[in-house]
């Protein structure tokens, strides 16, 4: 499948991207879309395109298997993500972490704002970072404001996991990757966290490799 022309029109980008049937491949670290602040959408899709690079985005996500996606991960400087968490975790993972079931969402020109909330740290990985998890700490819970892909005004608080999905997913809009956020001591290989830190909290990491986590 070939990669999107970023010097051609928008539309025109993600017209290339969708001629080919399928997942989309996931732009990895290193590519200069995925430092750069998304564009707002303002149609610059037709409605028709829209949808069809939702659901692009909606089948990648699934495939990849992930629980967000953002445009410029397939390499399109848009503000447009997407989410969705069947959290097939075991009930103390979830507890802990706050894990619960999201449904498909949309979110185009998101924002969120975390203040005065109590931060939680966790490990956290990235479709465009392969191989590797670190933890992240981050506001507990967040109050987003966007629109979905009808349009219409969403507000919305979010709490545990999802107030991290969406975070997770915004600061990709806005040039960031979540190592820059990361605790670097905590770095771990998926191999690694499989045989060393596979608990619901990342306490024992904290204490093994040498960082300190939020009070």
């Amino acid at each position: 499948m070939a990669l999107p022309n970023h010097r051609a029109p928008l539309a025109e980008q993600v017209e290339q991207l969708l001629a080919t049937e399928g997942p989309l491949p996931i732009v990895a670290a290193g590519d200069p879309v995925l430092r750069r602040p998304a564009e707002r959408f303002e149609g610059q899709l037709a409605p028709t395109l829209l949808a069809r690079f939702v659901e692009a985005l909606r089948l990648t996500m699934h495939a990849a298997p992930g629980v967000g996606l953002a445009a410029p991960q397939v390499g399109v400087g848009l503000r447009i993500a997407v989410i969705e968490d069947p959290a097939p975790v075991p009930e103390e993972v979830a507890l802990v972490r706050g894990r619960v079931p999201q449904p498909f969402r949309v979110l185009v020109n998101p924002s969120y704002d975390g203040a005065g909330s109590a931060r939680a740290a966790f490990f956290e990985g990235c479709l465009s970072v392969p191989g590797y998890q670190a933890v992240v700490a981050r506001p507990a819970e967040v109050r987003l404001t966007c629109e979905d892909e009808q349009g219409s005004a969403v507000d919305e608080v979010f709490s545990g996991w999802p107030a991290r999905i969406v975070q997770h997913e915004t600061d990709h809009l806005d040039g960031m990757l979540y190592l820059d956020r990361a605790e670097l001591r905590s770095l771990s290989s998926n191999q690694a966290m499989a045989e060393y830190w596979a608990q619901p909290d990342p306490g024992a990491a904290a204490g093994a490799l040498g960082f300190e986590l939020p009070r």
